[in-house]
């Protein structure tokens, strides 16, 4: 797998990492990895802790937040390669 190519910005200075782009790129990448996560079982009742119906109600909040975290340290580079592509697409409607 090849790095992807910086992006282009000619004609303005480069983003901050707050960028509302990259922000928006990295919750789309938690929510993916937050699906992922639901089926290798992560959030799921144990049954030795004995949680109960509370414990089924938030373990979805539990899921989202770990992938939140994933995605925050870097994640698997999804919302790297979405920020760069929203940011070209952006460029494009400038007419840039």
């Amino acid at each position: 797998m090849q790095p992807l190519p910086p992006v282009s910005t000619s004609t303005s200075p480069p983003t901050p990492a707050n960028h509302p782009l990259r922000q928006v790129a990295q919750d789309l990448e938690a929510t993916f990895l937050a699906e992922m996560l639901k089926p290798m079982g992560a959030g799921a009742t144990r049954e030795t802790f004995g949680g109960g119906v509370g414990e089924e109600q938030f373990a979805s909040f539990l899921v989202e937040q770990e992938a939140k975290a994933m995605a925050h340290k870097g994640g698997i580079g999804l919302a790297e390669a979405i920020y760069r592509s929203l940011v070209a697409s952006v460029g494009s409607d400038n007419g840039q």
